[in-house]
């Protein structure tokens, strides 16, 4: 699954996530050079979820050669359900002390909507998270992949789901909280989300389901599965004439693609303080397969790199130059696409192989 070198890298990877990031921001005292602040704590995690993302379309996308432009969809779902987990979790410590959501009793709800039933349980919400991504990718990706849509209008249609999500999202009816969305979390299993500690355990836990999920995808890609899913992506028609029914398999791919997208964003929302429905706007799926596409599809360890770089180069822009931000990304993909289509990971490839 790893050589030697990969192992050692894994390692490393995973002493930095659990020891590591922990000392430097918990026990070096701020103003030491050496100290991880809180900020960089939530910067770091919040790209940790966006790279789960990036793992999930390399799945789809540079394994199996069916570009999605939806996937911020399925990260939405995962975050409203933990969202409305931690929703309940305020209580009576809202505006209102009310046991109902601010913006219910705002709009003059008189009780939880059926589909908030499960919502107080922390188990319930777990399972909802993986469920409800699954379920929705499922039902989609059966009727898409049996009309046997693929290509660009495959793409569209994606894209065409999650904007129609948004649009309902939007509603103040659907209880939902509308444009607002969710917010101001207080707490989780009843522990306070503003201490250091809480903000550290979260990070941990995205660190290490990052590293898990790349470790799966691994396993994955090697085993006789990815072989046909690489197989799909090169000759889809030869393996139908092999035997094999390709959309079994991208049935199970793309399901598999949207749980993780699901976990990534119930990690994402208590780390953020915040879901809406813009996390479901056809522009932020176009950023997952940006990533990819700059890290280099097909390798698992490139989309990862690419959301930390094009992220990281977000967070400086956004900061000291604002309004280049579209233009450097819109460029950033255009130079990729014509210079680098291997991404990164080819770059660095090809410059190993011309040195040897």
């Amino acid at each position: 699954m790893l050589s030697g070198r990969g192992w050692t890298a894994f390692v490393v990877a995973l002493i930095v996530v659990c020891a590591v990031a922990p000392l430097l921001n918990l026990y070096v005292p701020q103003g030491n050079a050496l100290h991880m602040s809180d900020y960089a704590v939530a910067l770091v995690g919040k790209i940790m979820c966006y790279a789960i993302c990036a793992l999930a379309m390399d799945l789809i996308w540079g394994y199996t050669g069916i570009l999605s432009l939806g996937h911020g969809l399925f990260f939405a779902l995962g975050g409203y359900a933990m969202g409305m987990y931690l929703m309940r979790q305020i209580g009576t410590d809202g505006q209102y002390h009310s046991h109902l959501p601010d913006f219910m009793v705002f709009l003059d709800w008189k009780a939880l909507p059926w589909h908030w039933t499960f919502s107080g349980s922390f188990a319930a919400t777990l399972f909802l998270v993986v469920a409800v991504p699954a379920a929705v990718a499922f039902v989609f990706g059966f009727f898409a992949f049996r009309s046997r849509i693929k290509g660009v209008y495959f793409s569209i249609i994606t894209q065409a789901l999650t904007y129609a999500a948004m649009l309902l999202f939007f509603r103040n009816e659907t209880g939902f909280g509308g444009n607002n969305g969710f917010t101001d979390f207080k707490r989780i299993l009843d522990i306070p989300m503003q201490t250091p500690a809480m903000r550290m355990v979260l990070f941990v836990l995205t660190g290490v389901t990052l590293l898990a999920f790349y470790l799966f995808g691994r396993w994955l890609v090697a085993s006789k599965f990815g072989r046909v899913l690489q197989a799909i992506r090169d000759a889809e028609s030869r393996v139908m004439f092999s035997g094999y029914n390709p959309i079994g398999y991208k049935l199970t791919i793309w399901t598999i693609s949207a749980v993780m997208c699901g976990v990534a964003g119930a990690l994402y929302v208590p780390q953020v303080g915040i879901i809406n429905p813009s996390e479901m706007s056809p522009a932020n799926s176009i950023e997952i397969a940006i990533w990819a596409a700059v890290g280099g599809r097909g390798t698992l360890i490139g989309p990862i790199l690419g959301a930390f770089i094009v992220n990281g180069a977000k967070s400086w822009l956004t900061v000291t130059a604002p309004e280049f931000w579209l233009y450097f990304l819109g460029a950033l993909f255009i130079a990729v696409t014509l210079f680098l289509p291997q991404g990164v990971v080819g770059l660095v490839r090809k410059l190993r192989g011309s040195k040897a």
